[in-house]
């Protein structure tokens, strides 16, 4: 593959990764709030943007969805633009690009779909044990103490769904999106093949 298919096949899927982002994360909001809380393909994309998407570019695509996405949650909400939990999501963001990285690596660009699939499992309990040790440590509702870790990681705080739901949602989003990434990739790349390739 040369240099101008490599970054026609790049730029289709940073175009088809940022708008998954985006749309799934904010649309989802606007149009059904209360239904799939934490479905959403921006972990998928974090890791298949590092396999499939050459260079830094794959770093930018998903924390751009990360952040402007993230934006516009936060203004929908009434809160600020910046929110204090980028101090833990976004790490597991990068910890999913860094996970991509070593699977490019590995199959030089062409992982399978069962190690993606595991990446992506791995970030999604990362990004679970994270964000909800964020979340006991950064709201006083939780007591400070391994049973109010245990029910930040389990039945979360009093009139809120419990955030093994949430997990539930995310990891379901996660693994769907990415086996959705890796089939869009695969059938992209034999249409930017050579016709006497093809032949």
């Amino acid at each position: 593959m040369n240099s101008n298919q490599l970054s026609s096949r790049s730029a289709i899927m940073a175009v088809i990764l940022l708008f998954a982002g985006l749309f799934f994360r904010v649309f989802r909001v606007e149009v059904a709030p209360n239904t799939l809380l934490n479905f959403s393909p921006l972990m998928a994309a974090a890791l298949c943007g590092a396999v499939f998407i050459p260079g830094w570019l794959g770093l930018v695509v998903p924390v751009v969805a990360l952040l402007v996405s993230d934006a516009a949650l936060n203004s929908h909400y009434g809160e600020p633009v910046i929110s204090p939990q980028l101090l833990w999501t976004l790490p597991c963001y990068l910890i999913a690009v860094g996970i991509g990285w070593l699977l490019r690596e590995q199959r030089e660009r062409r992982a399978g779909l069962w190690p993606i699939l595991g990446g992506t499992l791995l970030s999604s309990v990362i990004f679970y044990l994270v964000t909800n040790t964020g979340s006991w440590l950064g709201f006083t509702a939780y007591p400070q103490n391994l049973a109010g870790w245990v029910q930040a990681l389990t039945t979360g705080l009093p009139g809120y769904p419990p955030t093994w739901t949430f997990f539930r949602n995310s990891l379901i989003s996660d693994l769907l999106f990415a086996a959705f990434f890796v089939a869009v990739e695969r059938s992209i790349a034999p249409s930017l093949q050579p016709a006497k390739a093809r032949a």
